[in-house]
Formats: structure tokens, C-alpha cells, sequence
């Protein structure tokens, strides 16, 4: 009988030990894990809570449903940063091009091609990722120098970017549609203001890739009319 008690109490202990170490995956809950990161107070570099601010905290972000809104509104914002050459563009200007297409690089390839050809510009793949932003977004997600730059990975990283421009906040409205477009137009300089101007207008060469009205067309689109 007092072996029968011992055997039971060693497997409730262990039963006890197995279902702490599974919880230690989620040490945060699953769901809390994508919670998003509180708003960013600027969207410019030295403004210490903005959004190209060191991160202070990981938020891996999940991908987009295909079809989803988000995913069509990524869509829209690729065509208007890399047109034809989506994931694998590489900025005009820059003179040395990589020693391949972009999604057949790794994260540490990019950057050796970065450090190793200093004064171009080194924009990359479908959402013309600038190299601080680049390496602060991958770092951010746990992203190691020997990750594929591949389709899903360029996504998951401009997802940051969607986060810190506040999609959560526009799809829920509390936020305005033009306010929303703006913060874009101030990530990616191939979306326009309302003077159809890029917000990076003339500097490294850059300008808007469609009209204010085509941004519209395409957010209704997305989103439905505005009544």
C-alpha cells in the first residue's frame, strides 16, 4: 500500500514538473505574445519611443491571412515600392547590386552586400526595407543572419511596420483613414501625401509611385467606401 501512495505521488510531481516546462514556451500566454506594442509617439529615428526606436521588447508578429485586408493592403503598398520586381527589388541607385536576387539571400548575406558597398543606397525587396530599419525589424522578431529573405519573411517584417503605423487602431476606428495613410506615406516613400508627393520628396531620389486618388481607390477597395 505505502509503495502504491509513493508511485502515485512521483507521478503527480512529474505530471506537475512536464506541464510547467510546456507553459514555460508561452511564458507570456499565446495570446499576449501578439498583442500589439503600445502606439509609438513619432515615427522618426532619435525620437527614443518612435517607431525606428531601439526595441525594447520583442512582439513577434504573425502573417497575414491570404486575402485578408492586411494582406491586400501590403499588396498595395509592394506595387507602389517595388512594382514588377516585388520581393526581389533592389533599389535603383544602387550601383553594386547584390550577388543575388534578394530571396535567395540570407539576412547576413544583405548585410555583408550593405557593409561591403558603403555610399549607395541599399533599399531591398518588396517593401524597400532601408538597412537600419531592416536590421532593427529582424531583430526585433529573433530573425539570426542565416534567415531566408524569402516572400514570407519580407511580409512578417513590414507587418511591424503596419503594427506601428496603426492598423490595429484603424481597423477598430480609432483611427482616422487619412490619418492612417499619412503614417504609410511617412514609412514608405513610394506612397503619396495628398499634394501627391512622396513625404521623402527628392531625397535619395525618391517620389511617390501612384496618386493620392489611386491610394484611395485602393484603401476603398480594401476597406469599402467611406460614407
Amino acid at each position: 500500500m505505502v509503495r502504491r501512495v509513493m508511485c502515485l505521488l512521483c507521478l503527480l510531481c512529474c505530471g506537475t514538473a512536464v506541464r510547467a516546462e510546456v507553459g514555460s514556451l508561452f511564458a507570456i500566454g499565446p495570446h499576449r505574445a501578439m498583442q500589439p506594442a503600445a502606439a509609438a509617439s513619432s515615427l522618426f529615428i532619435g525620437a527614443g519611443t518612435g517607431m525606428f526606436a531601439p526595441v525594447q521588447a520583442r512582439v513577434v508578429v504573425p502573417p497575414a491571412p491570404h486575402s485578408s485586408p492586411t494582406s491586400q493592403l501590403l499588396t498595395l503598398i509592394g506595387q507602389a515600392e517595388a512594382g514588377p520586381e516585388g520581393y526581389d527589388a533592389v533599389q535603383h541607385g544602387a550601383r553594386i547590386r547584390p550577388p543575388a536576387p534578394p530571396t535567395q539571400m540570407t539576412l547576413g548575406e544583405i548585410y555583408d552586400w550593405i557593409d561591403a558597398t558603403p555610399g549607395q543606397p541599399h533599399a531591398i525587396g518588396r517593401y524597400q526595407f532601408i538597412p537600419s530599419t531592416l536590421r532593427r525589424l529582424a531583430d526585433g522578431q529573433g530573425m539570426a543572419r542565416n534567415t531566408p529573405f524569402m516572400a514570407t519573411v519580407q511580409d512578417r517584417l513590414a507587418l511591424v511596420l503596419l503594427r506601428d503605423a496603426g492598423l490595429q487602431q484603424f481597423a477598430a476606428g480609432a483611427l482616422d483613414r487619412t490619418d492612417f495613410m499619412h503614417n504609410l506615406a511617412r514609412i514608405w516613400a513610394g506612397l503619396p501625401l495628398p499634394n501627391g508627393e512622396s513625404y521623402y520628396e527628392g531625397q535619395a531620389g525618391n517620389s511617390a509611385a501612384m496618386t493620392w486618388a489611386r491610394f484611395e481607390v485602393g484603401m476603398d477597395r480594401i476597406w469599402g467606401v467611406e460614407g
